[in-house]
């Protein structure tokens, strides 16, 4: 039941992607309802979005370490463990603020869907991946849990259902 339940809340962001990329007109009419301020403009409202998404994935990961040990911490700590799971953390967040020092927010929040003009990039971490923030948000994923979970029976489900979300996103996006 808490699998069900942390996969419901953590579908919510890629549904919301797919929903956005595959059809940004519907999204954008959404905004307009709304209002008409410059502060409902697509592009913003999907970059506040990602915050509430990110504080959901925040909540339900911190949620699952506690509901099976009764704390956030990993117990007993591992300094190998915790020093692997960082060093993933790291590199992921390396790859995702690439990503957002390439492209900016219009581009990391689907302005090309919106009707920006945006030029495609080669440099890095795009000359090393097609999708670095997706594979950089997955490694971050698989670190924080490697690093808490680790070597517990369900360190695995979450990242694991979070790669599939993702493949999914990326499969859905194209």
């Amino acid at each position: 039941m808490i699998f069900l339940g942390a996969a419901i809340l953590l579908a919510i962001e890629r549904v919301a992607y797919v929903w956005v990329w595959r059809n940004p007109e519907s999204f954008r009419a959404l905004c307009a309802r709304v209002s008409a301020s410059p502060q409902w403009e697509p592009v913003l409202v999907l970059e506040r979005l990602f915050y509430i998404f990110k504080g959901i994935q925040a909540g339900v990961f911190l949620g699952w370490c506690y509901w099976f040990s009764g704390s956030i911490l990993p117990d007993p700590p591992s300094l190998l463990q915790v020093a692997a799971g960082t060093t993933l953390i790291v590199a992921g967040q390396i790859l995702n603020f690439g990503v957002f020092y390439r492209l900016g927010s219009v581009g990391v929040f689907y302005g090309n869907r919106f009707g920006y003009d945006l030029e495609w990039k080669s440099e890095f971490p795009f000359s090393i991946l097609a999708h670095p923030q997706y594979v950089g948000a997955l490694i971050s994923i698989w670190g924080f849990f490697f690093a808490m979970r680790f070597p517990n029976g369900d360190w695995f489900l979450i990242p694991l259902l979070e790669t599939v979300y993702y493949v999914i996103g990326t499969y859905l996006e194209r």
